[in-house]
């Protein structure tokens, strides 16, 4: 009998495709019901990379449901606030991050952790009990009302009784599960770029954001002694910038300088470390919004079933979130798949939708001003905002974080479990 199995229920043979952090949190607790879970991950290992990221709200909870809250607090990015800095480097205005316990997070989580070390946490704690497949992808399938057959990029096959789509939000199930043609994303006109530049002295634990006019901003945040973390945000609607990010990195990057070469501050630095950047990321901000999350016996789940993008701050909860309340549904009804994934669906809906409709257009492009007038505005009304110690004040006590008061359900694992 599998770790975890309640007697006389049944055992699932699962899918998940995509070994990031919703796949790896899906295994978690479905391996704890009971069931064989394989992940398959198209990159040839581990893909323990990426930008700062963080917890909020009720993925603060999803985590330490887990019991994996002290390791990630093993692994936090020392961020104490944010600063809004003009040309020259100065401080307009700093939001400190909320660590008095209550209320809600500001700009900057108290849970800040590199990507990376939370997919490592994750994967320490699933690697014993999930059978993992690197290098390899789902590139079709088919189903019926008793399996679903996975067709594998190495040509390989197999069998299961139900395949989680956990690819991302380009995802490749995705398309395959929704009708041809329709279009699941949200586009804001926005795109970002991010890479890794040498850390240097006067870099400090407090994130710098610089404005730039037309529709431009510069961040820097560092992670650890060595490495800087190097940002450009860029409100555009072309149809170049949306597709350069599917482009070869050595286009995109062309494209970024070319965008940021004459924005100051510490633009040249950026653009002058991207070569030597060991990766390096260019996205357009999209939400994923679609009218079903499944259909027979494929599910998406994460940033393919519901990307909120990085300006909700739930991104990574909302995918932690997401695999609780799944594996929740799936490890109750494991006779009932139809049932579980519809309450999947209507469990999760309202969360999602307050994740998303979070995210306003119109206030986001407020904080990408294209004249440098509207950008002496807004820093204006951050300093007087932050010397009236208004955000410190909001976020001690906002009696609800960016999730709203939704509640995390029931643990996932049936009780008794581990």
């Amino acid at each position: 009998m599998a770790k975890g199995a309640v007697p006389g229920a049944r055992s699932l043979r699962v899918l998940v495709a995509g070994g990031g952090v919703a796949g790896q949190a899906l295994a978690f607790w479905l391996t704890r019901g009971g069931h064989r879970v394989t992940v398959v991950e198209r990159f040839p290992a581990l893909r323990a990379t990426g930008a700062q990221v963080d917890l909020r709200g009720q993925g603060i909870e999803a985590i330490r449901r887990m019991g994996l809250l002290d390791a990630v607090r093993g692994k936090l990015v020392d961020e104490a606030g944010v600063a809004f800095v003009d040309a020259s480097g100065k401080a307009r205005a700093t939001i400190m991050a909320n660590t008095s316990g209550r209320g809600r997070q500001t700009l900057t989580s108290e849970y800040e952790i590199m990507r990376g070390d939370l997919v490592r946490i994750l994967h320490d704690a699933t690697r014993d009990d999930t059978e993992y497949a690197f290098g390899r992808s789902v590139d079709g399938f088919e189903q019926d009302e008793h399996k679903v057959v996975a067709h594998f990029s190495d040509g390989s096959r197999g069998e299961f009784d139900l395949l989680v789509g956990a690819d991302g939000q380009g995802s490749r199930i995705r398309r395959a599960l929704l009708p041809q043609g329709f279009d699941p994303y949200r586009r804001l006109g926005i795109h970002m770029a991010y890479w890794f530049v040498p850390r240097i002295p006067s870099d400090s634990n407090i994130r710098d954001t610089c404005m730039v006019p037309g529709g431009r901003q510069i961040m820097r945040r560092s992670h650890n002694p060595a490495e800087t973390q190097a940002y450009f945000v860029l409100r555009e609607e072309s149809e170049e910038a949306s597709t350069v990010h599917r482009a070869p990195v050595e286009r995109q990057q062309e494209f970024w300088a070319d965008r940021f070469r004459d924005a100051g501050w510490q633009s040249e630095r950026f653009i002058e470390g991207m070569e030597q950047s060991p990766f390096f990321y260019s996205q357009e901000i999209v939400q994923v919004r679609t009218g079903t999350w499944s259909k027979g016996r494929v599910v998406l789940a994460g940033d393919a079933a519901h990307c909120a993008s990085p300006y909700s701050g739930m991104g990574i909860s909302g995918g932690l979130v997401g695999a609780h309340v799944l594996a929740g549904e799936i490890n109750r009804h494991p006779d009932d798949l139809p049932t579980a994934l519809a309450n999947y669906d209507t469990v999760l809906r309202p969360f999602v939708d307050e994740i998303q409709g979070r995210v306003n257009p119109r206030l986001l492009r407020l904080a990408l001003p294209m004249t440098r007038r509207a950008i002496d505005t807004f820093q204006a009304a951050a300093a007087l905002a932050c010397r009236l110690h208004v955000p410190d004040l909001v976020a001690r006590f906002s009696k609800e974080d960016r999730g709203g008061s939704w509640q995390l359900p029931p643990d996932p694992a049936p009780s008794g479990t581990g």
